[in-house]
C-alpha cells in the first residue's frame, strides 16, 4: 500500500506552526508557506508528501529487514518513542543520545554487555552470597545502564537507520549517522538543517499530538513492512 497522510490530520494536530520567524535556519524556506504572528508556518502540502516518501523507505527497509534506531529524547516524545519503538521490535533513545552509538560502536557493545551480564546474574541469582550494601551497588548499576542502555540492548551492529524526532536537538546523533552513512529519517521544525537528513519531515516538533500521529504511522509503516519480510 502507498501511504495516505490527512494533511488536515495535521493542521489539527497543529503540526504547522514553526519557530518564531527570526529564531530559523534558511535552508528551510522551500519547506514554509509563510510567517503568522511572528511564527513561521509549515507547508503541509509538502510535509504531507514528504511524509509519505519517509514511510515508504520505512516500509520497504522493514521488509528488507533493516535495523532501525529511534531517537526521542524530548520528554513530550519518550513515552511514544517507547512504545512504538518496542511494538515494531526496534530500538531506541529516550534518555540522552549517547556520544559514540554509531561511531565507537565497540564500547557501546561493552556497556550492553555488562548490562545483559548483570541481569543475568541477578536473575540466577548469583548475587547472594554479597553483602546487603554491595547488592545495592549491584541493583544500583543495574539500573543506571539499564536507563541508558535498556533500549539498545538488542543492537548488535550499527543501524541502518536513524528516526529522530528532534533533529536540531540531537545534532550529535544526526553527525554521527551522517559519518557513518546511517540513513536519516527525521522530523525537522524550522530552526533546523534539512540538508543533512535523508527524509525530512518539516513540521513541527513540538507539537505533541502531531509528533505522536506521526510515529503512529511509522508504526504501522514499518509493521507493514514486517509482514512483507515474513
Amino acid at each position: 500500500m502507498t501511504y495516505k497522510v490527512s494533511a488536515e490530520e495535521l493542521l489539527e494536530k497543529g503540526a504547522h506552526f514553526g519557530h518564531q520567524s527570526k529564531r530559523w535556519n534558511p535552508k528551510m524556506e522551500e519547506y514554509l508557506y509563510g510567517v503568522e504572528g511572528g511564527v513561521h508556518v509549515f507547508d503541509l502540502i509538502k510535509t504531507k508528501a514528504l511524509l509519505e516518501e519517509a514511510l515508504e523507505f520505512l516500509k520497504t527497509s522493514a521488509k528488507e529487514g533493516k535495523v532501525i534506531l529511534f531517537v526521542g529524547c524530548k520528554k513530550q516524545a519518550q513515552e511514544k518513542t517507547i512504545e512504538v519503538a518496542q511494538a515494531t521490535g526496534s530500538s531506541f533513545f529516550t534518555e540522552r543520545w549517547l556520544g559514540g552509538t554509531l561511531t565507537n560502536f565497540d564500547q557501546i557493545k561493552k556497556s550492553i554487555k555488562k548490562l545483559l551480564d548483570m541481569k543475568s546474574k541477578t536473575e540466577n541469582n548469583e548475587y547472594t552470597s554479597f553483602t546487603k550494601k554491595e547488592r545495592l551497588l549491584i541493583d544500583r548499576e543495574i539500573a543506571r545502564l539499564e536507563r541508558y542502555f535498556g533500549g539498545i540492548s538488542t543492537l548488535e551492529k550499527v543501524p541502518d537507520i536513524l528516526v529522530v524526532v528532534d533533529t536540531h536537538k540531537e545534532a550529535s546523533a544526526i553527525r554521527e549517522a551522517v559519518s557513518k552513512n546511517v540513513k536519516i529519517v527525521g522530523i525537522v521544525d524550522s530552526n533546523a538543517d534539512p540538508t543533512v537528513i535523508n527524509y525530512p519531515i518539516p513540521m513541527n516538533d513540538d507539537a505533541v499530538k502531531a509528533v505522536e500521529y506521526v510515529l503512529d504511522l511509522m508504526k504501522e509503516a514499518i509493521l507493514e513492512g514486517k509482514k512483507g519480510n515474513k
